[in-house]
């Protein structure tokens, strides 16, 4: 009879995605093949790259182990980087996952993996089939912040071995680097300050089609700062807007942390018909800071100042200082000759008030490719794309401000390429914003 995996269908889908679309074959499973070391060992030797999973009642904790698992009393091995994550059952089969160096022995009684913190000091992480214990260095339990209950009897141990990954030296290195580079970002934007201090926190305008992507970027970026997907914004189609209000969305540095300096302000979407989608009379507006938070809009009346929560005396900090034009990469080729028309009377609306823009451009499908192995600069193939010469055409915008990402949508787990084209795109909305901010006049 065929031995059934503890492993879930979610559980497998994120870690094929972690690991590059790959395929696991159970090797081991502790209640079926027994409780010990040699048992694992006997059934795990020389097949290669692994998945070791260990099974609690709330979460389980695994790792990707590269290459054949180590002789039995061999002493530690080389170092590599090894992948460990989690998936925490109560807070919807979340992964969190870490890439370490560490190097590996077992001995008759115990799978180790050692993680060297400086030449004379070292953290270890011990498994234990006989007692059912694994004991997880500190540094581990706080990068995959790990439930307490992991110093309790697991439920089960299971094996993996893992096909199908290409160039897997190549593979974990790029990943690595892609997580090292996303930390980086990372700390890059929660260290940012408006220039000068003008403002406490600078606003960046989304203005797009309707169903280019402008609510999925605020949805994608408060996902990569929370650590998890969030929805907070409702998302349209490319067919009916339902962004009908003006939201004006604050994000925090984790769910209880401080607000960040910045604000990413949504509109309604922008329709080649009159009469439907924003009015572009409301542009000036909003530029300007006149509008508030959880307007309703109307595309065929826009504001005027006799309007109750119209705000007469707005000051810098409630002013947009960076404009982002959002597209779906996938139809700015198919433009009628009517949208260009409204882009370009919205582009001189934007240059009239000397607020700083980008173009962004969403639903990326190739993001793996889009950017250079240094993860710095996008590929010249991307750059060359039609898409992108006809917004540099179109808009007038330098091909260093025309910025591409693949939102969240319908992933359950983040993505450190995915969170890297993101992270850029917002840091660069932050140069463009401080070189407005820089602009000023004196006065």
């Amino acid at each position: 009879m065929a031995v059934r995996t503890t492993l879930t269908w979610n559980e497998e889908k994120s870690l094929q995605k972690l690991l590059g679309n790959v395929s696991l074959i159970l090797l081991y499973k502790s209640t079926v093949h027994g409780n010990r070391i040699s048992n694992m060992h006997d059934r795990c030797i020389r097949q290669g790259s692994t998945v070791t999973m260990i099974y609690y009642p709330k979460n389980s904790f695994g790792i990707f182990m590269l290459g054949h698992y180590p002789e039995i009393s061999e002493s530690f091995r080389k170092l590599n980087t090894s992948i460990y994550f989690s998936f925490q059952k109560n807070k919807t089969m979340e992964m969190t996952a870490a890439f370490l160096n560490s190097t590996s022995k077992i001995s008759n009684d115990q799978l180790e993996f050692q993680f060297p913190i400086s030449p004379v000091q070292a953290q270890y992480l011990s498994l234990d089939l006989h007692k059912r214990t694994i004991v997880i260095p500190k540094l581990l339990v706080e990068k995959l912040g790990l439930n307490p209950d992991l110093g309790s009897r697991f439920l089960e141990c299971e094996v993996f071995r893992v096909e199908g990954i290409k160039d897997a030296a190549g593979y974990i290195n790029r990943i690595t680097r892609a997580t090292q580079h996303r930390n980086s970002l990372l700390a890059d934007l929660r260290a940012y300050r408006p220039y000068a201090d003008l403002v406490s926190e600078i606003r960046i305008l989304l203005l797009g089609p309707v169903g280019s992507g402008k609510s999925s970027f605020f949805n994608s970026v408060k996902s990569i700062f929370h650590g998890h997907l969030t929805h907070q914004a409702i998302v349209g189609s490319d067919v009916t807007s339902i962004t009908e209000q003006y939201r004006i969305y604050s994000v925090k540095d984790g769910k209880d942390g401080k607000s960040l300096p910045f604000m990413l302000c949504d509109s309604m979407g922008l329709d080649e018909k009159e009469g439907v989608g924003l009015c572009v009379a409301d542009i000036p507006h909003i530029l300007k800071g006149c509008v508030p938070d959880r307007y309703q809009f109307s595309p065929h009346k826009p504001i005027t100042p006799k309007h109750p929560t119209f705000i007469t005396s707005p000051s810098l900090k409630d002013r947009i200082h960076c404009v982002a034009y959002v597209f779906d990469i996938n139809s700015i080729d198919n433009l009628s000759s009517k949208m260009v028309a409204k882009f370009k009377q919205v582009q001189k609306e934007v240059l009239n008030c000397g607020v700083a823009h980008v173009a962004l451009f969403t639903k990326v499908k190739n993001c793996y490719e889009v950017l250079q192995d240094n993860f710095l600069k996008m590929n010249k193939s991307m750059i060359s794309q039609s898409q992108i010469q006809n917004a540099n055409k179109m808009l007038g915008i330098p091909l260093s401000n025309i910025l591409v990402v693949e939102n969240y949508a319908s992933e359950r787990e983040m993505d450190p390429l995915k969170d890297i084209l993101i992270l850029s795109a917002l840091k660069q909305m932050f140069r463009a914003a401080d070189d407005f901010l820089e602009d000023l006049p004196l006065e």
